[in-house]
């Protein structure tokens, strides 16, 4: 038996056969062309017939994983219409007079190699995108067929890695679960997987060997281990910690519309995060009591430019008409730091987490602004809608935005449209925040605390730096103690208070977030169960 480690990308357990997923090696050849005009209209058709695949991924990942997942199959639409890529092509097939199938791979390798570059973990991870794309491009000019996913029977996929058109193809059914020796956690293959419940281990210190094929595996996606032709008795102990998951989820199915509860009685609201209106059939799915936070951005990061007041009047809409009057808290807009949109035409910054992004937006272009809360009161009449704003510092910046609602609602009165009086919210994720939330809470209905920023702020950590991995510690007294003092200052002044970042979902320290008040945590959807069961057991 061998046994071998990587990062788990889900906590779940398979045990089947490996099948060793040899992507096909793509040498392209340099060949002198005499009509690079003909050339380049080989190049374009081959785009569009891209173009059309990308599309039908697209389709694809939004009925598995959602549309907030399937995002990425947009991303690479958007790069195979990119002017500086297709130029670069272009370019390199005129000057140098050479095939279609070279110019896109030199081309990629240039951007591909441009990202890596970069410091951001996120734009890292965009050089395997880039690499996707053209090698679909160049698979359409040299008419070859893509990587085989069609199994004869569920498998243990074996791979160097796996780009998220490879990931979203893979036919659920017949995979198992997923080992690939290269990757990160940050991934989109990982984010797919993740949404279509496919235990995955990546960055796996495992040879792809073809001798492999066929061998008996087990993935722990809870240790993060994989057993090559395990013995008798790890197969066994597997086996029945496999059970206990399985009987697990099923118990949890039983919570189902049950109160959160304590056995002391303590009533805890337990809400769903979600980033898109596709993403509520998972809130349901969990018995979520309704959704703490619901990311808006999300509406702008998958827009080509700002989304009308029409466009985000009809998303809020369905998400409160199909909550069925159960509490929607809406995030209003939160660009910026690693949330970056091109129309918005943001300069890039030394320290972004602290730079111009969210509310400071928001104030300083009232007119996104006021798009967005017109949208969100036309469609309060349809639900139980509260609305929250992030990454406030002081109390003039809640007077200013009080001030903009209060012309909103003016204008709405002047054209006739009805709206219902809304709960005023803001997040807690600053320390200054933290330390003035006595007088903050004064002017709103209810606190969120976002502890990744929080956590970021307060122990002087940027969370996008892998470097600094082992010093972000979320448990940090001083974080514990900064949720003590908001809750306590809410609690004083009558509002109840949240928390909806990651810490909400740990249920390592779930005991010491209820100890220390919290009226509500918000998680994502399939967090629900489990932390109704810890709670209730409480």
């Amino acid at each position: 038996m061998n046994r071998y480690k990587g990062k788990s990308a889900f906590p779940s357990i398979a045990i089947g056969k490996i099948m060793v997923l040899k992507k096909q090696e793509n040498t392209i050849s340099r060949t002198h062309i005499d009509d690079t005009g003909a050339e380049i209209e080989r190049f374009e058709e081959a785009k569009k017939e891209a173009l059309l695949q990308l599309n039908d991924l697209y389709q694809k990942a939004c009925k598995e994983a959602g549309e907030a997942n399937a995002a990425v199959f947009e991303v690479h639409q958007m790069m195979l219409t990119d002017e500086d890529f297709l130029e670069a092509v272009k370019n390199i097939i005129e000057l140098q007079s050479v095939n279609a199938e070279y110019a896109v791979s030199v081309t990629a390798d240039n951007f591909a190699g441009m990202f890596a570059d970069l410091d951001d973990d996120y734009m890292k991870e965009r050089a395997i995108d880039v690499k996707d794309v053209a090698g679909r491009v160049v698979n359409i000019l040299s008419q070859r067929e893509g990587t085989a996913n069609h199994f004869e029977e569920p498998v243990i996929i074996l791979a160097e890695d796996l780009t998220p058109s490879e990931t979203v193809q893979l036919d659920k059914e017949k995979v198992l679960a997923f080992v690939t020796k290269s990757g990160s956690l940050n991934s989109h293959t990982v984010i797919l997987a993740r949404t279509m419940n496919i235990p995955a281990l990546v960055s796996t210190d495992i040879d792809i060997l073809e001798e492999y094929n066929g061998v008996l595996a087990i993935v722990d996606g809870h240790t993060g281990h994989i057993y090559l032709n395990p013995d008798e008795e790890t197969l066994s102990r597997i086996k029945e910690k496999q059970a206990g998951d399985l009987e697990e989820r099923k118990l949890l199915q039983e919570l189902k519309g049950k109160e959160t509860v304590t056995k002391a009685g303590q009533k805890i609201h337990l809400y769903a995060n979600i980033g898109s209106e596709n993403d509520l059939g998972y809130v349901l799915q969990n018995g979520a009591e309704g959704i703490g936070l619901f990311r808006s951005e999300f509406l702008y990061l998958e827009n080509r430019d700002y989304p009308t007041e029409e466009q985000q009047f009809c998303a809020y809409k369905k998400v409160l008409e199909t909550m069925g009057g159960k509490k929607v808290i809406i995030r209003t807009l939160d660009i910026g730091a690693d949330k970056q949109i091109d129309y918005f035409g943001l300069e890039r910054e030394e320290n972004p987490a602290m730079g111009y992004r969210a509310v400071r937006i928001c104030l300083d272009r009232p007119d996104i602004f006021k798009t967005q809360l017109r949208a969100l009161y036309r469609a309060s009449v349809f639900g139980n809608l509260s609305i929250m704003v992030p990454m406030i510092i002081s109390a003039e910046e809640v007077t200013r935005v009080k001030q903009i609602i209060q012309e909103v609602k003016d204008e709405l009165d002047e054209d006739g449209m009805k709206y219902c009086s809304t709960e005023f919210g803001i997040m807690i994720e600053t320390p200054a925040a933290v330390m003035i939330s006595g007088q903050l809470a004064k002017e709103v209905d209810f606190f969120s605390i976002g502890t990744n920023d929080l956590t970021q702020y307060t122990l002087a950590i940027d969370r996008q730096n892998p470097k600094l991995d082992k010093l972000y510690n979320p448990h940090h007294p001083a974080l514990m103690e900064m949720i003590n003092i908001t809750v306590q200052n809410a609690h004083k002044n009558g509002i109840w208070v949240g928390i909806c970042g990651e810490l909400a979902s740990d249920l390592t320290i779930t005991d010491t977030l209820v100890s220390l008040g919290a009226d509500e945590l918000s998680v994502s959807p399939s967090y629900i169960l489990p932390l109704r069961k810890k709670i209730r057991e409480m």
